[in-house]
């Protein structure tokens, strides 16, 4: 039986809960940033709304790829002219299209994106019912051996076969 001594429980507890607390790691350069706060706050928040292009599943605020750093600072060049945050998603949108966005518009390109998780529940429900469906048809259904059956099985079997 394994013993672990007190501090390493500790110890343990200790790097879970740091690791809990954690937060996701920000990858905005200090060289990016804006003077304003106020300005700075609205860039941060456009940009955990856009995606990272080259990420995936990252916004370009928690991405350290190339293309989103470029496009926290155009972000920010767009914010520091005057462009309200609308104004900056839908100019980046323009150049990059729907998929920059992490949260898509509801439209008719993206009907698959929003339904595809919807349809492939039913889907899938609809075959776990079929599949037991044909189950309990099957059970006990089976059709009656004919005669030459009979007499194959019960040769099989090293049986007399009943008549």
């Amino acid at each position: 039986m394994l013993r672990f001594a007190r501090n390493d429980f500790l110890g343990a507890a200790f790097l879970l809960l740091s690791l809990a607390i954690a937060g996701p790691a920000q990858a905005v350069r200090p060289d990016e940033m804006l003077a304003d706060p106020r300005l700075e706050a609205r860039a941060r928040e456009v940009s955990r709304e856009l995606r990272c292009l080259v990420c995936r599943n990252q916004s370009i605020d928690d991405s350290d790829a190339d293309l989103a750093h470029d496009l926290r600072v155009l972000v920010r060049e767009r914010i520091r002219s005057g462009d309200s945050d609308d104004q900056v998603v839908a100019y980046v949108r323009a150049r990059y299209g729907d998929f920059v966005l992490l949260r898509p518009p509801f439209a008719v390109g993206t009907l698959l994106l929003w339904g595809g998780p919807a349809l492939i529940l039913l889907l899938g429900g609809i075959a776990v019912a079929r599949y037991y469906r044909a189950r309990r048809r099957s059970d006990g259904n089976a059709p009656p051996l004919s005669p030459e059956e009979r007499r194959r099985l019960a040769a099989v079997l090293g049986e007399e076969p009943r008549r």
